[in-house]
């Protein structure tokens, strides 16, 4: 579907059957836009951290390497032969680093890659030989633990806001103003859907939800109580709920109106990481903890390893020392994206959350 397809699609829908949920509006959207291009790089859309450096895939494959080693250690049931399963995976740049830092510690596990995109799955085929693809979590083997890995994954998941208007609470929807999109409040009560130590909050404030990320971590979380395991998350987002729109669109590295063109840009929202949290538990997991990036990089030793490359490649020390300012400090990568790290009770604590955050 071209991209003036999808605007008439929206258009048509709007106008026979009136204005539709943001969350309608991002999902489809983004299905449209993950279809047909691979975003990433220089001559795409945005860079994620994996393609920043070797360092970040590597601190990711250490934490892995560790949670493995100490089930192996505490006797637990086919620890050594866990999964490496990777939800969006990118080009496969973060799996092959991991999957090199696992290689050298215990065996390269069987890597399974949850992903929709066929421009991204020819990448990273292309990167990760033998790699078994998933549309959805719910074809992931049964029958060994799971080392989960969500890399910039739930942010692009759709969406749904409710706002308080002069009449209450309103879910926001996507609507038609001189052939514009526009989100709007639509016209139906939404008091009950608000939690209630909110629903007195001034007129304007803005509530956002993710049922589908709460949805896809309850699922993970079921299998990896049952089977064993443990599932990382790395996103931009919150450690504790607030308020406030996050909805956003990216396109050429820079922002772009996200009711403009749509299908043609990143749609994404910032991470409720406590809800992750939430979800994780009531599926059966304990959360070993939540941080942001650049303190849980430090922990597992980013530093000391840009140093040991920065040594042993002198004419590209400044790359390495810029890649890992861009992904710890805090006003780079280092505060805005966060990550927690859940278990399966039976299984040991993981490392990188000595300090627990709550920003």
């Amino acid at each position: 579907m071209a991209r003036r397809d999808l605007s008439d699609h929206f258009a048509d829908l709007i106008r026979n059957f009136g204005p539709i949920p943001l969350a309608q509006y991002m999902a489809e959207a983004n299905a449209h836009y993950y279809s047909a291009r691979d975003p990433l790089g220089a001559a795409g859309d945005f860079i994620t951290a994996p393609e920043i450096s070797q360092m970040f895939g590597e601190m990711i494959g250490g934490w892995l390497a560790d949670t493995r080693a100490r089930a192996v250690a505490a006797g637990l049931p086919d620890a050594s032969a866990a999964a490496y399963v990777e939800l969006g995976p990118g080009r496969g740049t973060l799996a092959r680093d991991a999957l090199r830092v696992l290689g050298m510690t215990g065996g390269v596990p069987r890597v399974h890659l949850v992903e929709g995109s066929p421009a991204l799955r020819g990448a990273q085929g292309d990167l990760l030989a033998g790699a078994q693809f998933h549309d959805d979590v719910s074809t992931l083997p049964e029958d060994r633990p799971l080392l989960v890995v969500a890399n910039e994954f739930f942010d692009a998941l759709p969406i749904r806001q409710l706002v308080r208007t002069a009449d209450g609470w309103r879910e926001m929807t996507v609507a038609l103003a001189d052939d514009r999109f526009v989100p709007a409040p639509g016209d139906k009560p939404m008091d009950a859907a608000v939690p209630a130590h909110l629903r007195d909050s001034a007129e304007g404030t803005v509530v956002e939800t993710c049922p589908a990320a709460s949805a896809i971590m309850r699922e993970l979380s079921e299998r990896v109580a049952r089977q064993g395991g443990a599932i990382l998350a790395i996103d931009y987002g919150h450690l504790a709920p607030r308020t406030g729109s996050t909805f956003q669109a990216v396109a050429r590295h820079e922002r772009a109106d996200p009711f403009a063109a749509p299908g043609t840009a990143d749609l994404t929202a910032h991470v409720d990481f406590a809800a992750l949290g939430e979800a994780g538990q009531a599926g059966g997991l304990t959360v070993t903890g939540m941080s942001g990036q650049g303190a849980f990089l430090m922990a597992l030793g980013i530093g000391q390893r840009a140093g040991a490359l920065a040594r042993a490649n002198p004419s590209l020390a400044g790359d390495v020392l810029e890649a890992l300012k861009r992904l710890v400090d805090p006003d780079q990568m280092g505060d805005l994206f966060k990550v927690i790290a859940l278990r399966s009770p039976a299984w040991p604590e993981g490392a990188g959350f000595a300090a627990a955050e709550t920003a």
